[in-house]
């Protein structure tokens, strides 16, 4: 509860006092308890969900000036922020927003405890209609998956594409596949023929067909979930069996447009 108060109020002002009463707890009994099951300190954890939407802003957001993300992220000047950005992540938000170095990013919140989202749904089975789509695939290191997303972001913005719907096929569990050998496909909706390119982008179909389909709310570190809960809990008491196409995601709403709280997937599992 504590963890999901924090991100919904990253605006404001989250001191011991008011979340150790969001927790009901008294103020040195909170403060220890939460170090003990989150492995910071609560200042320290409030600083780092602020630096990490900083981040997104700063890698996806390249109309937003480094002031006002600064202030947003609670910072009183430029100056501070950067400060503590550079010690945290190893690059000024300037060098951040020009090259990322995802993978020392994804360290910081690897080992620290957060708000691991929630399946909305329970899962339903629907007819998925035939999608042609663009598609850079991502091979390589999970953590450094957002490198591909921008390139595919701004390759789309470029040629007018951006409007239509974002998709992900998911090819192999990332906590169980060797990181080099990681393959995801970042796809978006065609309105026309892919063009020449030099980056790689290709077209490809996801099939129609039956899908069990459930909606995850949250960060997108944790869709894991949701792919779990079909496999190991709906699909055996279900009946059905998968076909011999990857799950994959539909992504309804992005960071920075909202809050990573309120990021909305949609998880499918193809059925036979």
């Amino acid at each position: 509860m504590v963890f999901d108060y924090i991100d919904r109020h990253l605006d404001e002002v989250l001191s011991v006092e008011r979340l150790s009463g969001v927790a009901n707890f008294s103020k040195f009994h909170f403060h220890r308890q939460f170090s003990d099951y989150a492995g910071i300190s609560v200042a320290r954890y409030v600083q780092l969900m602020r630096l990490r939407r900083a981040s997104y802003r700063l890698a996806f957001n390249a109309e937003a000036r480094i002031t006002d993300i600064a202030l947003e992220a609670g910072f009183e000047n430029p100056e501070s922020f950067s400060r503590a950005f550079k010690n945290t992540f190893g690059q000024s938000p300037t060098r951040f927003r020009q090259e990322p170095e995802w993978q020392p990013w994804h360290e910081h919140y690897r080992t620290v405890k957060r708000n691991e989202g929630l399946i909305m749904k329970e899962a339903r089975i629907v007819d998925f209609k035939e999608t042609r789509v663009a598609v850079l695939e991502h091979w390589g290191s999970p953590a450094l998956a957002n490198d591909s997303v921008r390139t595919f972001c701004q390759w789309r913005q470029d040629n007018a594409l951006s409007d239509g719907e974002t998709y992900g096929i998911v090819y192999e569990d990332p906590a169980t596949i060797d990181p080099e050998r990681f393959h995801f496909d970042i796809c978006g909706t065609m309105t026309k023929a892919v063009p020449e390119n030099h980056l790689g982008i290709i077209e490809k179909v996801i099939p129609a067909g039956r899908c069990a389909v459930v909606r995850h709310q949250g960060s997108r570190d944790n869709l894991g979930e949701a792919a779990h809960y079909l496999y190991r809990d709906w699909l055996p008491a279900s009946g059905e069996e998968p076909r011999e196409f990857p799950l994959f995601l539909q992504y309804l709403n992005f960071v920075p447009d909202v809050p990573e709280h309120e990021l909305i997937t949609d998880v499918f599992l193809p059925l036979r």
